[in-house]
């Protein structure tokens, strides 16, 4: 028998190391896992390359690790949003680097890379200066670009029940980036609002097998992002 509960969220991400390639689930606010990007920017990891849909809001979650200059290099699809008031800056003073990715691509090169596969090829972005330096191929008379998968040796995940042998189930849209960021990472560390015991969770409810799961860590009552933000919160 497998236990993967850990204690805290400190100890979930007390090995990301300098230099870590890391995801970090989340569709703006939705799934986004506030405490594990909290507690790693306790922990202190710099240099890390993240990749994530947005660059996130405010002061807090992943706007809060890009500030404290934890992160060289983001790969997303949104790197601007309403509330995105931390990256612009530091992308401009070239403190961060952005590699932009169309939203399908960026979805479909973390499941490329959790299946194993190297690369494949795209119409998405022909024509566009995301295009510059690409291969490029034709098929049926049609131009497209040739994308690498992604993998990462961290994940960090938001779901809503896991056990303890690593089996995920979320809450609907939260689920985004989450089952492909699993099986692409090394080490996929998931945060959920309630473990329970192995048996207790229908088989066929479950999202993302514990074959995927490194480490789950219970967060009983997740803060949310929106409500962090509108009261001008500043981590830490």
């Amino acid at each position: 028998m497998i236990n993967k509960q850990v204690k805290s969220v400190t100890d979930a991400v007390a090995d990301v190391f300098d230099g870590a390639v890391v995801m970090i689930g989340g569709f703006g606010e939705a799934g986004s896992p506030i405490e594990l990007i909290h507690a790693l920017i306790d922990q202190g990891a710099s240099n890390l390359t993240v990749v994530s849909n947005n660059t996130g809001s405010g002061e807090v979650g992943l706007a809060a690790l890009l500030k404290a200059e934890r992160v060289s290099k983001i790969i997303c699809s949104f790197p601007r949003t309403a509330n995105s008031t931390v990256f612009p800056d530091l992308y401009r003073s070239g403190k961060t680097e952005l590699e932009l990715v169309p939203q399908g691509t960026l979805a479909e090169r973390i499941r490329a890379g959790g299946a194993g596969i190297p690369g494949f090829y795209t119409p998405a972005a022909v024509g566009t200066p995301l295009a510059e330096g690409k291969e490029s191929r034709e098929f049926d008379g049609q131009e497209y670009l040739l994308e690498r998968g992604l993998k990462a040796d961290f994940a960090l995940i938001k779901g809503r029940i896991a056990d303890t042998f690593g089996n995920v189930i979320y809450n609907k849209t939260a689920r985004n980036f989450g089952p492909p960021m699993a099986m692409a990472a090394k080490v996929a560390i998931v945060q959920v609002d309630e473990v329970v015991e192995p048996g207790q969770i229908d088989p066929e409810n479950i999202v993302t097998p514990g074959i995927f799961v490194s480490r789950v860590v219970g967060v009983p009552s997740p803060v949310f992002e929106s409500e962090l933000v509108a009261a001008g919160v500043s981590y830490p």
